[in-house]
């Protein structure tokens, strides 16, 4: 049997496609701060290369390196210290509302409980004190004894530490050397696919292209809507904790559910007194559940899978499958693998139309 030139391509590129998945999900927990740091830089090379441009040769790579660099850590930082006013804002209310939290919950559910006969009772007195302690405490102190407390080896917390070291210094080299770098797995194609790849990587990087102009447009979009939403039900932090969760959905799962936690909690600090905590459990559930169902259902299958040519169904698809697969990694780059893969599906496609194989079987 004699295969033609497509199903030979179509059949290369299929191993390679599963040997690249299989080295991926092996290595998965070991390439998550590079792929990070490889998705970054795909996304800020345009910014370093536009400096370079702008100083028309003036400006040393290097520094336009670190300035962009700079800038997005700087960026990242400040989006993060969204959380500190919250905190600044909610533990004096905390040591307020606390011991009414407590009654109120020893209140409500000891007699539910004791219908269903099971015994229930808070030491409300205890747990007051203890709490009260250390929310009293020297910020210093409390600090220091998380720090004495970690077991750096092998633990989540060496884990953050290490990405939060690794991500940047491979951001720097790949910014620096990424045109490098694409040249070098360039040469790796044989001469005469280099202009069919070239084609493609061209298309590819249009479809990415459109994926982050799409996926800053969500982002934009979800940070006013939480901003609003929260500030309509009277939230006083609803501004830093609607910027942070509108922000924070680049990353799909995670950056809803730190958003959602700190509306909770600060929701309950503020309104149980007054409002009780049904206030906040309607707050939260009205804001945050359809900002979800919108998110997910509309936002990101239109502004970023028609933007790529995805399906709705395909991007709720590649990210469940990705994340099953990659975990973190997975869901980090499922849709800008998606559109990439979309790429080629449709040469695919398009070579097969082209091929003798379907124009004889149509013939027929």
């Amino acid at each position: 049997m004699q295969f033609t030139s497509t199903q030979k391509s179509f059949t290369a590129w299929s191993l390679i496609a599963a040997l690249l998945a299989g080295v991926l999900w092996l290595l998965a927990p070991v390439l998550a701060p590079f792929v990070v740091a490889a998705v970054l830089a795909y996304a800020l090379t345009p910014l370093v290369n536009w400096l370079d441009d702008l100083g028309r040769g003036r400006i040393p790579r290097l520094l336009a390196v670190l300035i962009v660099e700079v800038v997005f850590v700087v960026l990242f930082l400040g989006v993060l210290l969204l959380i500190v006013p919250i905190l600044a804002k909610e533990m004096p209310l905390m040591r307020e509302q606390l011991p009414v939290l407590l009654d109120s919950a020893n209140t409500a559910l000891a007699p539910l409980l004791k219908q269903w006969g099971i015994p229930f009772s808070l030491d409300v007195g205890n747990i007051k004190a203890f709490v009260l302690k250390y929310l009293n405490a020297n910020f210093e102190d409390a600090f220091g004894s998380v720090i004495a407390s970690l077991k750096l080896g092998g633990s989540v917390a060496f884990a953050l530490i290490g990405n939060a070291i690794l991500i940047p210094v491979s951001l720097f080299y790949l910014l620096m050397e990424w045109d490098l770098f694409v040249g070098q797995v360039r040469e790796l194609v044989p001469p005469r696919l280099r202009a069919a790849n070239d084609s493609f990587m061209q298309e590819a990087d249009a479809v990415l292209g459109q994926y982050l102009r799409g996926q800053l447009l969500v982002m934009g979009i979800l940070a006013v809507y939480y901003s609003v939403g929260l500030a309509l039900f009277g939230l006083d932090l609803a501004l830093p904790i609607g910027i942070f969760t509108g922000l924070a959905i680049f990353v799909p799962y995670l950056g809803f559910g730190l958003g959602l936690i700190l509306a909770i909690f600060a929701g309950l600090l503020e309104f149980s007194a007054n409002s009780g905590v049904g206030y906040t459990v309607a707050m939260v559930g009205v804001v945050y559940g359809v900002g979800q169902v919108v998110e997910s259902l509309f936002l990101t299958p239109r502004l970023v899978g028609e933007r790529i040519g995805l399906h709705p169904l395909a991007v709720i698809f590649a990210l469940l499958a990705f994340g099953q697969l990659l975990g973190f990694v997975g869901v980090l780059i499922a849709l800008p693998v998606s559109a990439v893969l979309l790429v080629a599906i449709r040469r695919l496609k398009a070579g097969y139309l082209a091929s003798r194989l379907y124009q004889g079987a149509n013939n027929s």
